[in-house]
């Protein structure tokens, strides 16, 4: 391209071609072979084995959208089943800032230093609504858990899922299970939507409170108050020991207002310090008093018959919201619907019903 500076009434004024500007590409650059999966039975082998290194790759075919991951996860799954089951599932959850990941840290270390077993933590980490992304830092706050070597924490995406649940926590408690972990503890987000499915996947459901933050009244919500089988207040130490015995009792005169569980259990409020690691034993004993009632009375299969029904009807409820929306007819009319809803020339409700009707007349097809 020429210059008009170039041109002869501007005497004295030139300018200079330049060097050729380099590809924006490295061309030492080489771009790495994917890697190809390896055979179902190499990962059922080393999950039954206990190799955290094939449960870790296993766990992220699980975790994967891919649909040839999906299918291998799928298969894998299923060939571990038989070995699953044996493990004592604990949710824990409560507000943001109630020491969650601490009391994790502490309630770990005490379990397996006192009884022979191995301990899996699937902590739920909350994605970002705008990026979609997530931290993933739990492990940073259980140091002690971290570097145990008969602990595996497995830090997950919510990924958009309910409440802030990881779609694929259940199926990964089965891998776990099949590895020999038999304590699995499932972290959830924060109190919210996300406990109905946590408890749905659960033995035991560990609700935990703090005292002294304003009106303790405010912790006390029917919904996730009805499904915690244990109550716990931490930072029970120092000037807060007599605000947290204040909420205790608190808590236990709101439980008694409250139909008595399914389980026949009488849930307990316990106080403890996570920083301090003192009533730990207490909340333990608390739970293998819990699984030993369960299992005496016949409420611990029944619970979990009903929730392999739950997640049977979750999974037909996710396959058809896929099988759906990838549908290329539904991908072709859905903006023109949308486009329609939104100048007002129909209405939500019959859009919706064009499309579940164009979906299911392709399906008779």
């Amino acid at each position: 391209m020429e210059h008009p500076e170039n041109h002869e009434k501007y005497k004295g004024l030139t300018v200079n071609a330049g060097i050729e500007q380099p590809s924006s590409v490295n061309p030492f650059f080489k771009r790495k072979p994917r890697k190809s999966l390896r055979p179902v039975s190499e990962y059922v082998d080393g999950i039954l084995k206990g190799d955290i290194t094939m449960l870790s790759q296993a766990v992220t075919l699980v975790e994967s959208m891919r649909h040839e991951h999906q299918q291998v996860a799928q298969e894998v799954i299923e060939k571990c089943l038989p070995h699953s089951g044996k493990s004592m599932r604990i949710g824990i959850s409560g507000v943001p800032g109630a020491g969650k990941s601490t009391s994790i840290d502490v309630f770990g270390l005490h379990v397996l230093e006192r009884s022979a077993g191995k301990l899996a933590v699937l902590a739920i980490d909350p994605s970002s609504e705008r990026s979609k992304g997530s931290i993933l830092g739990d492990k940073t706050r259980m140091e002690k858990l971290s570097v145990h070597p008969d602990s595996f924490i497995r830090p997950s995406p919510s990924a958009g899922s309910l409440g802030g649940v990881a779609r694929k926590t259940r199926e990964t408690i089965i891998l776990c299970e099949a590895a020999g972990f038999d304590k699995i503890f499932v972290e959830t987000v924060g109190v919210g939507q996300s406990e109905t499915a946590v408890h749905s996947m659960v033995d035991f459901f560990l609700l935990i409170q703090l005292a002294g933050t304003g009106d303790e009244l405010q912790g006390i919500k029917r919904g996730i108050m009805e499904m915690a089988d244990g109550i716990i207040i931490n930072k029970a130490d120092g000037s807060n020991i007599d605000k947290a015995k204040l909420a205790a009792t608190q808590f236990r005169n709101a439980l008694h207002l409250f139909p008595a569980p399914e389980s026949g259990w009488t849930p307990k409020v316990l106080t403890y310090s996570g920083f301090y690691g003192t009533g730990i034993k207490e909340i333990w004993d608390m739970i293998y008093e819990y699984i030993d009632f369960v299992k005496d009375n016949g409420y611990f299969q029944i619970r979990r018959n009903q929730q392999s029904k739950y997640w049977m009807y979750e999974s037909i409820n996710e396959q058809l919201r896929e099988s759906f929306y990838n549908n290329p007819i539904i991908e072709e009319m859905l903006p023109q619907k949308e486009q329609l809803v939104l100048q007002r020339n129909l209405t939500s409700f019959v859009a919706a019903k064009n499309l579940l009707d164009a979906y299911f007349d392709q399906m008779k097809k």
